[in-house]
Order: C-alpha cells, then structure tokens, then sequence
C-alpha cells in the first residue's frame, strides 16, 4: 500500500505474504491482492510514481529530450540530394520505392541492409542485457519515454504523487473535471502530434502538413494519425506498466539471458537489514546490536513507475530504470548514511558480499565477447557493403520461347531483355559489349549498344539482340559475358548468360 494511504487512511490488515526465490536464489517477497471476482489482476490498483531528483532522474531527462527531439525534429531537415530529387534528409519514399537517408538511398533490392540493422539492434539489445540488465527498457524504449512525458504532464496540472492520490479519492466536481480534461486533452494533443510526426516521414514534411492543414492529405495519412493517436494515448496515459509487464515479450527472453554478472538494480540485503527506524537503529547500534541502514519508509516503492519494491528481489516487472536508487539515496543523505543502499550491482557480488569476500566484476566475459564481436562484424561487414556497393543495376533475362531463331542466311539469332537500374541522381549513358561469342553482332533494338540511356532513378528495359553468323556456333549453350560501362565514371557491371544453338 502507498505511503499516502498508509498515514492519511486506516490501513486494512494486508494479505499473506507468500516467500518466493529468484532466479539466483535470492528470496522475494510478492503479496497478493486477490479481487472480489476471484481473479488476479481485476484488483490491481493504479499506480501514481512519486517525483524523485537524482542522477538517474536527470539521465532520463536528458535522454526524453534528445528522443523525442529527434523524433519530432527530424522529418524537417533538408538534404540536397540534386536536382529533381527529395529534398527530405529522411525519408521513406513508398511510392517510389526508396528510403533516403541523408546520403544514403536504399532501394527494394537492399532489403538485406535492413535485415541487417534488425540482426544488429538484436545483438546489441542482447550485449546491453549482458552488461546492464534492461537498461533499454528504463531509459530508451518508446513506451517509458512517452509514459514519462505523459507523467510529467500529468504532475504538472494534477500534482505530484499525493495531490493525485487525493485527487483520485474525491468525488467530481469542477475542480476535478477541469483537471482531467486539462490533462487529457494535452495527452491526446502529444498522442496526435506523435502520429502526424510518424506520417511525416513518408512524404514531404512541410508539403504533408499543408495538405493535413487543408484536409487534402491522403487518407491513409488520416487513418495512420488517428491509429497512432490512440495507441499512444491508450499505451503511455493508461496503461503504461501494465505493457511492459503482460505486453512486451521482452521481459521473460530477458529473464532467460542474463546472468550472475549481469548488472541489475538490487537491494544490498546485507547493510539493509533488519530494517527498522532511523532512532531504533541508533539505540541499537549504541547498545552494540547489530541494525540495518534501511528505515522501511517505502521511498523506492512510491517512486517505482512499475509499482514494486525492489527490496524483494530482481523481479520480471522491474525496468531498471534507477529511480528507486534516486529516492533511496535522497533518503540515505537526508538521515546521514553513504548512499549505495540500492544501486546497480550484479548477483556474483551480492553473494560473495555475504560471504565476505570482495568485490566481483567480471563485464568482459564469453557471452560479452561474443555479442561484441558480431556486433562488430556485422556492421563492419555491412558498411563495407554499403561503401562499396554499385550504384547499377543490371540484369540480362534469356528469351524462354524460342530459345533461339535460325535466319535465311544460316545465322543464329537470340534475344535477351536487360534491365538496368540508374541509382544515382542524373542521367547516365552506358555502352554495352558481349564477350565469349567471337564475331557475333549486337543490336539494341530502338537504340545503340554504345549509347543506353536511363534517366535518373529509375529502372529501363531494353530489347537486346544477339546475331552469330552462320557456322559460328560450335555448342548449344556457349557461356556469354554482358558487360555494361558508364564511360562517364568508368563504372562497369556484368551479368552473365548463355548463347543458344541448335546441337551440331
């Protein structure tokens, strides 16, 4: 129970309280609070986080500003990329096909660069459990940022956390209906500025919001507003732990990859307890008792956004996100006492603590190593891809029906469709050249070997002709060569395909 419940209303006397382990051993302490229909979660009250200051708080702070600035910011700047090209420096271009990234654009084939980032942000995740616990989870995923920016709103038109209680608790009236639709239609404002900053990145940014402005925007850009409005309404207003805790997969494949060495936010048993009252533990200590440094005063629980007492044990629902050591270090410097009581420490540690060993480290080890040497190849390997990568397309597609024509003259004819794609901003001219067919002629039909153009960004066909006179083909299937060359840059590609004739 709250500590405002706790001294402004007569406490009910609390359920049992069931004794669990973690899953290093340690014991944990989980009370149930069954609902009056039996089931578990029907009972589950809200939790209203007190406002804590500290370093955490401030890192949390700063990373919300940097995040959401990002977010909000990017869609506006600019990227000249040439002429006639987007001038958005990001930008997912679905109806051309591309995504432009500052200087980089990817096209459909490069799928692969995004299942690379994906096997990336996987790896990393996974170090960053190795290291730190769920340190993604406290400071950098989406849903703590905005349920933050939702609790700063909500702290300051309703209070901090026991204006809100009390507000909660009494009846309606104007003063209360003012309130929450105060803070509700500023929810539901950040909520629909975070779906129309989404749509943002699909098109021009200040030409989308002149067509939204003048209702002349395509409705999908309506429909992706409005469902993203909800969702973050819903998500960071309403439910907010309630989605990392049932919603997100990741706390339970968290739970399966971490490690004693692993460091998580953790309550040092052995200078905390027994816990008692800063003057109990002052007598105590002065008649040569021994007596902990916690004084029970419930700071950590109140200011945990997931509403749990970290004094239990490492738990599922905990996000690591270091408010709880805000608050009990505020608590520890305002009685005197070496901050510390919580923090961020690792299983290895705790136990051999107890047992009156040292300090354990261990952040370089196998599983550490491992994460950190595909995240570095990986990426090098796709930033090598990415540096080098050509910026042609080219392809050579063999005629299915005929395979091949004999002429008047004896000669054998066979016809190719090449497909070239121009991914880089103006108009390019290639020449084409065929090797492995001595004496065979080469016709572009509406065009010229030695000149193919393709404008700028963009995929052009062309009908290829390959004519061998007659007694020149030895083989049915002779191996040919396709090269294509930019004399402008001296780029060359090639493909490579086959010359088809009747069996001699």
């Amino acid at each position: 129970m709250p500590l405002a419940q706790r001294k402004d209303t007569p406490a009910p006397a609390p359920p049992p309280r069931a004794r669990a382990k973690t899953k290093f051993g340690a014991a944990a302490t989980r009370t149930a609070i069954p609902a009056a229909n039996g089931s578990l979660y029907a009972g589950r009250a809200k939790i209203q986080p007190q406002l804590v200051h500290g370093t955490y708080r401030r890192i949390k702070w700063m990373i919300l500003a940097v995040a959401l600035g990002i977010y909000y910011l990017v869609p506006f700047l600019r990227w000249h990329r040439g002429e006639g090209e987007p001038t958005q420096a990001v930008l997912l271009d679905l109806d051309k096909g591309r995504f432009y990234f500052f200087s980089v654009e990817l096209w459909p084939q490069d799928v692969t660069y995004v299942m690379g980032l994906l096997i990336l942000a996987a790896l990393i995740l996974f170090l960053k459990n190795a290291v730190a616990g769920r340190v993604w989870c406290g400071y950098l995923c989406p849903q703590t940022v905005w349920t933050d920016l939702f609790l700063a709103v909500e702290r300051l038109i309703e209070g901090d956390r026991r204006a809100r209680l009390k507000l909660d608790a009494a009846p309606w009236s104007m003063e209360k209906i003012a309130l929450r639709t105060m803070k509700h239609s500023i929810w539901l404002l950040i909520a629909w500025w975070t779906g129309g900053a989404w749509v943002l990145y699909f098109a021009d940014a200040p030409t989308l919001v002149g067509k939204l402005a003048t209702y002349q925007a395509p409705p999908a850009a309506y429909v992706a507003i409005l469902t993203l409005t909800a969702t973050t309404y819903l998500l960071a207003g309403h439910m907010r732990e309630q989605v990392c805790t049932y919603m997100c997969p990741w706390p339970r494949i968290q739970a399966a990859l971490t490690d004693e060495h692993a460091y998580n936010i953790l309550y040092r048993e052995a200078r905390g307890e027994p816990r008692m009252s800063a003057k109990q533990a002052t007598a105590l200590r002065a008649a040569g008792q021994p007596a902990g440094d916690c004084v029970d005063c419930f700071a950590c629980v109140t200011a945990c956004p997931a509403g749990i007492d970290i004094r239990d044990g490492l738990q599922m629902d905990c996000i690591q996100c270091g408010l709880c050591i805000d608050a009990c270090d505020t608590v520890m410097d305002r009685l005197g006492r070496p901050a510390g009581l919580i923090g961020y420490d690792t299983e290895a540690n705790r136990r051999s603590r107890a047992a009156g060993g040292g300090t354990v480290s261990r952040i370089v080890r196998p599983r550490t190593i491992l994460y950190a040497t595909l995240v570095a190849g990986i990426g090098s390997f796709m930033l090598y891809s990415l540096v080098t990568r050509s910026f042609t397309a080219f392809s050579v597609l063999h005629d299915r029906n005929p395979l091949f024509v004999t002429l008047s003259d004896g000669g054998i004819r066979n016809g190719y469709t090449i497909r070239l794609s121009n991914k880089r901003p103006g108009e390019r001219h290639y020449a084409l050249t065929v090797e492995g067919l001595a004496g065979a002629r080469i016709e572009v039909v509406g065009g010229t070997p030695g000149d193919m153009p393709v404008p700028s960004d963009s995929t052009q066909e062309f009908r290829v002709l390959l004519f061998a006179p007659a007694g020149l083909p030895t083989d049915p299937s002779i191996p040919l060569t396709f090269t294509l060359t930019d004399p402008a840059t001296g780029e060359s590609i090639r493909a490579q395909d086959h010359f088809k004739a009747p069996a001699p």
